[in-house]
């Protein structure tokens, strides 16, 4: 079952079963990918967007989440910061599972000497190498971290 149809799946059971904050969310994810897939094809991309673009949108509407949690939560506003993090708990069950710190420092290493980077030039070489392979699982922010680590030592 693909990705798509999963999302479609579970908000027709989430309806069913009258769970309101299930549905909202998974409506707004829905939205989110029937937006992009309008500008797939306005780029000529019949098929619309694809898994890796899916899960992008995901990533994106789980840190607007969880920002949201937290602006909400220093603001005092306990029971909106609940429901940002109930939502993303919802958006985050549709992503692969996270790679772990040990991972992401593998990967990066990998693809640093994959690439022959060879200092902080190569930064977006290896950057947009990582984001091609690993969209929906990797922390980019950490990932970016690890990179610029590794190729300021060899600089």
């Amino acid at each position: 079952m693909s990705l798509r149809d999963r999302i479609l799946s579970d908000l027709k059971d989430a309806m069913r079963a009258q769970d309101s904050t299930r549905v909202s969310t998974l409506r707004l994810i829905q939205a989110a990918i029937k937006d992009r897939d309008i500008a797939a094809r306005q780029e000529d991309r019949c098929d619309g967007c694809d898994l890796p673009e899916i899960q992008a949108i995901l990533q994106k509407l789980l840190k607007q989440r969880e920002e949201s949690a937290e602006t909400y939560e220093n603001a005092g506003r306990l029971d909106l910061a609940e429901r940002e993090r109930a939502e993303a708990e919802i958006v985050s069950s549709y992503l692969p599972e996270p790679m772990k710190p040990a991972e992401i420092a593998q990967a990066a290493q990998s693809v640093v000497s994959e690439l022959d980077a060879g200092g902080l030039k190569d930064m977006g070489r290896c950057m947009a190498a990582l984001k091609e392979r690993y969209t929906g699982r990797m922390d980019f922010a950490k990932a970016g971290k690890e990179v610029k680590t590794l190729l300021q030592g060899q600089a």
